[in-house]
């Protein structure tokens, strides 16, 4: 029979402190009974001999060091996972909210995961289109990938994170199902209607398994969801052969939520005020994402971020950077621009992009180097308009302004519902490329000028 405690000693925020504890283990569940009999539910953060530190995932209003009784359950947080968690909705501790029936679980899962041995990691390598042009062409993502967006308060990372969640999907043929796991962290509740109500419109709701914290919501439950996302991810993967891509937003917040978990424990803050070991516990979330030799299912990543003040040297997105294959960077001057989505072409990255590049079409590689030089040149162009003029500029500026211009108007810019194929995306590169002449098409193959440039176009360019 499990002990109870009535030692509780101190009450700090989500902490509690318990005295006299005995056989305690590191995240083990807590229950505290209230003194009108209400039960919550808290983890273990730390133990010290016979005193252990219980994180509270509830409010820790109404307990007292007097009258309130801590149960030890010998068993860290678990999730119940099944198939039939497709469809469904779940608030961040795992519990229904769509109201639907309860989860009839096939096994229960520990959400903090087992760590991937390096050496049965799998390369990842198979394209995964989104149907979004910037990231197809440009900045490809690739199964078991983590590719992070970083945007900034006020940009659509939303739209932007709902519509990938829509339009995503693995093209290789016999690749096997492809579901979406949704984690929303700190959000408001217009947010959270926002996306249950998108997924539920576009009918994405029916592959896709959704997890919403709200800003009401505990803190600390906050630190659990992206667990709970990623168990499940690991289950579909692994144990049932899907393809799975995992978006979590907004990191931000649950990194605040470990800043406000360290405050209250005492620790010496480090950078920004954030606990030393930021680094490591994005670490344990980041690299949950991959293949694994001998199994057919995958974990693709799309951690959401908003930077403070638009610096992308602040600590979240700079550690981030350091953990992941790249980065998604959203642009305010385009936003204001009216250019959906705001996509910065030019410091964005996606590391693992040249392997599935190989994959999509022949004439993609060159294709992608070629967009990006001509763009990069068009914007130095820009610049110079503004200094000089555009009087001053060579007819061959003239024409890389044009490209820069329309790059951004057709390319870049794309409906929130607009679903590219990879193929109609390289088409429209090549389209935009007639505006330069053929002698400066010098990162992409003849042949593939010959075929894919638009015939009547590059007839009167010879000409």
């Amino acid at each position: 029979m499990q002990k109870e405690y009535k030692t509780l000693s101190s009450i700090s925020g989500p902490l509690i402190l318990v005295e006299g504890v005995e056989g305690v283990k590191f995240e083990e569940l807590v229950e505290m009974t209230l003194p009108n009999t209400e039960k919550r539910l808290g983890k273990v953060l730390e133990v010290n001999k016979d005193i252990a530190l219980v994180q509270m995932f509830e409010s820790t209003r109404g307990i007292t060091t007097e009258g309130t009784k801590a149960k030890f359950l010998g068993k860290p947080l678990e999730i119940g996972v099944s198939e039939d968690m497709l469809g469904r909705v779940f608030s961040g501790r795992g519990i229904p909210i769509d109201e639907g029936p309860e989860i009839i679980p096939e096994k229960k899962l520990n959400i903090n995961g087992a760590p991937i041995n390096p050496y049965s990691r799998d390369y990842p390598n198979d394209f995964i289109q989104t149907g979004i042009s910037t990231i197809d062409a440009l900045n490809t993502l690739v199964r078991g990938q983590k590719l992070p967006v970083f945007s900034g308060a006020g940009l659509p990372h939303s739209p932007v994170a709902a519509q990938i969640a829509r339009q995503a999907k693995v093209r290789e043929e016999g690749a096997g199902e492809f579901a979406v796991i949704f984690a929303a962290m700190g959000v408001t509740f217009e947010e959270a209607e926002y996306f249950t109500n998108e997924f539920k419109k576009t009918g994405a709701i029916n592959r896709s398994v959704l997890y919403i914290n709200t800003a009401a919501d505990p803190v600390v439950e906050r630190i659990a969801t992206p667990r709970l996302a990623l168990t499940t991810a690991e289950y579909l993967a692994y144990e049932k052969d899907m393809h799975v891509l995992v978006i979590l937003t907004d990191l931000t917040n649950y990194c605040e939520a470990l800043r406000e978990v360290s405050a209250a424990r005492k620790e010496v803050p480090g950078r920004r005020g954030y606990p030393g070991y930021l680094y490591t516990d994005l670490a344990t979330i980041y690299e949950r994402a991959g293949r694994i030799k001998g199994k057919k299912g995958s974990i693709t990543q799309i951690p959401i971020l908003t930077m403070p003040e638009d610096d992308i040297t602040h600590p979240i997105p700079d550690l981030t950077g350091y953990i992941t294959e790249g980065q998604i960077v959203l642009s305010r001057k385009l936003h204001q621009e009216n250019i959906y989505p705001p996509v910065d072409v030019l410091p964005s990255l996606s590391r693992l992009s040249p392997t599935a590049r190989k994959v999509t079409r022949e004439d993609h590689e060159g294709l992608f180097g070629q967009l990006y030089a001509s763009f990069a040149r068009g914007l130095e162009v820009r610049d110079l308009a503004i200094i000089l003029g555009e009087s001053a500029l060579s007819d061959i500026d003239l024409k890389y302004l044009k490209f820069a211009n329309d790059f951004e108007k057709k390319f870049i810019t794309q409906g929130e519902m607009e679903d590219r194929s990879i193929e109609e995306t390289l088409d429209l590169g090549w389209e935009l490329l007639t505006i330069l002449p053929r002698s400066e098409l010098k990162r992409v193959k003849d042949e593939f000028i010959d075929k894919y440039l638009p015939k009547k176009e590059s007839e009167e360019k010879k000409q």
